[in-house]
């Protein structure tokens, strides 16, 4: 576990830092055969500063194609402590806020705290603890300032139009988008909504016996502390060694969750990276981290089904009807890219089995890179601004799609999906 660092909270203070940061990385990138020194430069400036900028850090950490090729090893090896182990908060501080927000001494809440927490993240830290009746427990606690952290680097606009352009483009809408993305950061910081949330999913997967959510200890949480049952499992990276069988088990229990959280729940969690997610033996995976959720509502998830039903009856006509429809294109060259590129994310689906490549993902992500690219040379009246939630759902699809490569394993997801869309009576229009 990493040392403890009190958060930055300055707006310019923490912009500095970045510019520094990105004039540093830019120059090892040129220079640097490995890219190893920008790696560990920027793991240790983003995880002291965490909140969204140690949230950018995560995902060059493990999506295909955000880094390039030649550096991913350097990249992902240096970054990938800022999933889990974090720069932590101080004792004293984490103490203070459970007692400010509970109502009562940490000695009081729990029959047994750890001071030493089991991981630090982005936005807080975990800490292992019993409760007065002897159920084990993980306490979530943000790090003290870092909801002014999460401000400055809102206001830092230029970090996040850059994450929008990166995953949409310039000319699709970047103002919404960027009003969607401070959307879903603020709401992070919301434990109470996320506590509301991770109910909501524990519901909706109660009877799959491989999707496994912990409860929430709802007396022992508030809006900046979240108190669940503690989750043990295996990592990603150990999980990625284990046999076929169990690789190909785990792969199905990861579309399920994510997948019949869209089209049946009407909700996805946004927030994929591996350290979100614990491997248990027989295909069970626990879910962590509820803190990223995009709702899909009303007429949108009508139409995020129909673009599923054709996938899986493999009707490409249909398809590409249902495409154009949810992404409200209208026409013309643009249209035909964006369904092009639609089409492109559900070979899962159309191409069944099928193998999750991290070479098929680097695809995906340089394939918005095009779009947008291409996007760039239309007129305003050619191009469809992107609809609401695209942008939080090319960072799952990403995110998703890079750890079902880390398994590497071929799957019938087809199979998997049309197995809960019948159980739902999704699979009739």
């Amino acid at each position: 576990m990493s040392e403890e660092k009190k958060i930055p909270e300055g707006r310019f203070g923490r912009l500095a830092r970045l510019s520094g940061l990105a004039a540093r990385t830019g120059a090892s990138l040129l220079f640097s055969k490995q890219g190893a020194s920008a790696a560990v430069q920027a793991a240790e400036v983003l995880g002291n500063l965490r909140g969204i900028a140690a949230k950018v850090g995560q995902m060059a950490s493990y999506v295909d194609g955000v880094v390039p090729e030649e550096h991913r090893e350097s990249y992902e090896t240096a970054l990938r402590s800022l999933r889990s182990a974090a720069p932590r908060s101080s004792s004293a501080s984490i103490r203070a806020m459970i007692e400010q927000d509970l109502g009562a001494p940490v000695s009081e809440l729990f029959a047994v705290w750890d001071d030493v927490p089991v991981a630090s993240a982005s936005i807080g830290q975990v800490h292992r603890a019993v409760l007065l009746d002897g159920r084990e427990v993980a306490v979530k606690v943000q790090h003290p300032g870092i909801g002014a952290a999460v401000e400055s680097d809102l206001a830092n606009a230029g970090i996040l139009e850059g994450m929008a352009i990166a995953f949409g483009g310039r000319k699709l809408n970047a103002s919404a988008m960027l009003d969607e993305i401070k959307q879903r950061f603020r709401e992070e910081l919301d434990y109470a909504l996320e506590a509301e949330r991770q109910g909501s999913f524990l519901a909706l997967h109660r009877a799959d016996p491989t999707i496994r959510i912990p409860a929430v200890i709802a007396d022992r949480s508030s809006k900046r502390v979240l108190t669940t049952e503690f989750a043990r499992g295996i990592t990603l990276e150990e999980a990625a060694e284990s046999d076929p069988a169990l690789r190909r088990a785990w792969a199905e229990t990861l579309w399920r969750f994510v997948f019949k959280g869209n089209l049946v729940g009407g909700a996805f969690n946004a927030d994929p990276h591996p350290g979100n997610y614990l491997f248990q033996p027989r295909g069970q995976i626990m879910f962590l981290d509820f803190g990223c959720v995009q709702p899909i509502e009303g007429q949108r998830l009508l139409d995020a089904v129909a673009v599923h039903r054709a996938a899986l009856l493999r009707d490409e006509a249909a398809f590409a009807r249902a495409s154009a429809v949810i992404l409200e294109t209208r026409g013309g060259l643009y249209e035909e890219l964006a369904v092009t590129y639609s089409r492109r994310c559900f070979d899962p689906i159309f191409d069944r089995p099928y193998r999750i490549t991290r070479e098929y993902v680097a695809s995906l992500v340089q394939g918005v890179k095009d779009l947008a690219m291409k996007a760039r040379t239309m007129k305003a009246e050619e191009i469809a601004p992107l609809p609401p939630g695209i942008l939080f759902m090319n960072r799952l699809q990403f995110g998703f799609y890079s750890v079902l490569a880390r398994l590497d394993v071929e799957v019938d997801y087809a199979a998997v999906e049309q197995a809960f869309m019948a159980d739902a009576g999704l699979l009739t229009g």
